[in-house]
């Protein structure tokens, strides 16, 4: 094994293999980046060397080399943001919630603390990388462990709207640990009805519809779980007007954690890929959100969902006028409709250089405007 100083390790590092401490005990797992808490866990430990059969991953060369006569990829999140410190983050939420998820399947014991620790992390990321996480679950781009990484975006999506909605920090944990084991409830079903292409029969929609009791059973008598965990579990696909299930509450008897898992789950579910369907583009989702006509969703979280997200999502792909192309790199809460955005094209339609600066603030900039979003993967399918 390779030995490294512990006065040499820097936050954001990452190696090729997993990195160890002395005993053998896992600092960090292989192409997951070093965090300044690992850092600070070593000092105050006074282990002074770590040891891993890997190498430290020069990310700063491999982005140079993927972006080396590739103009291209600025239209594909993976291919740009593959090593980024962030994008590594969010795959490695996704990863150990997959985890905890194959134990629970397979019968073995799983403690809340699992999902506790998950919330932290999460919520740690969030604070440091919000625009990012957006961007990611639009992108939609991480192939596998599905019923994760819909549950992670849901996490993300309703940590945000909690947030927004200023909600105390006891209360946005217990909300992010119930988005994340809202669906868990799926892997008591079997693959023929969760992962069938085409529509359900009548039997198998009433079976999908018994998740959220399965989901308040694991929360409660599995992983003995808090009381607002499980009212998110076995609430979060009841509606506004009384018409949800499975106890057809209302209003707001249905638990504000709930509400928000609910809008943030239907956003989720309306961007990413099914079996059964393609993708809806953001702009499309925010505007089938924004005409629920209090039906579904508590219009004040939908309020709150719409501020942070913005009606052009970040890292929406949208068409300007000037025959320009951009993506939306932030958003405005008080101008939903002008947004920051960075252009991918000039006005005579040619790629520009990944690393031009090229962010207009459309708030400053009133030349440019909005015509309408465009579905990234067609526009990426047309250019290649």
């Amino acid at each position: 094994m390779n030995a490294i100083n512990t006065t040499d390790l820097r936050p954001g590092q990452v190696f090729t293999e997993p990195v160890y401490t002395e005993g053998k005990y896992l600092l960090v797992a292989a192409e997951v980046p070093l965090r300044q808490k690992d850092i600070d866990v070593l000092i105050s430990w006074g282990i002074e060397i770590v040891k891993t059969e890997g190498t430290l991953v020069d990310l700063d060369k491999q982005a140079e080399d993927q972006q080396d006569g590739q103009k291209s990829v600025v239209f594909s999140i993976s291919d740009v943001q593959e090593n980024s410190v962030p994008y590594r983050s969010y795959k490695h939420l996704i990863e150990r919630l997959n985890m905890v998820f194959t134990n629970l399947k397979s019968g073995e014991d799983v403690e809340m603390n699992a999902l506790d620790n998950i919330c932290v992390q999460l919520l740690q990321d969030l604070r440091d990388y919000p625009n990012n996480f957006v961007e990611y679950i639009l992108g939609g781009e991480i192939i596998g462990n599905e019923l994760a990484k819909s549950s992670v975006n849901t996490a993300i999506l309703s940590a945000m709207t909690a947030q927004e909605l200023k909600l105390p920090n006891h209360k946005i944990h217990n909300i992010v640990a119930g988005a994340l084991l809202h669906d868990v409830g799926m892997l008591r079903l079997s693959k023929g009805i969760t992962e069938k292409k085409g529509g359900l029969s009548e039997a198998e929609l009433e079976q999908i519809k018994s998740h959220p009791v399965h989901t308040s059973k694991i929360v409660t008598k599995e992983l003995f779980g808090p009381h607002e965990v499980n009212l998110i579990a076995i609430q979060h696909h009841e509606r506004w007007d009384g018409q949800g299930y499975p106890d057809k509450i209302s209003g707001q008897d249905i638990d504000i954690g709930a509400r928000i898992v609910s809008v943030a789950d239907a956003f989720e579910a309306m961007v990413s890929k099914k079996s059964y369907r393609n993708s809806l583009v953001g702009y499309q989702a925010i505007k089938n959100l924004m005409a629920d006509n209090a039906r579904r969703f508590d219009p004040a979280v939908i309020m709150a969902f719409t501020k942070i997200i913005g009606i052009y999502p970040i890292g929406s792909i949208v068409q300007m006028n000037g025959n320009i192309i951009a993506r939306v790199v932030s958003v405005h809460s008080n101008a939903p409709m002008r947004p920051i955005i960075q252009m991918l094209t000039d006005g005579k339609g040619e790629a520009l250089d990944p690393g031009q600066d090229a962010v207009v603030d459309l708030l400053v900039d009133k030349t440019l405007f909005i015509k309408h979003a465009i579905d990234p993967e067609e526009y990426a399918k047309k250019n290649q």
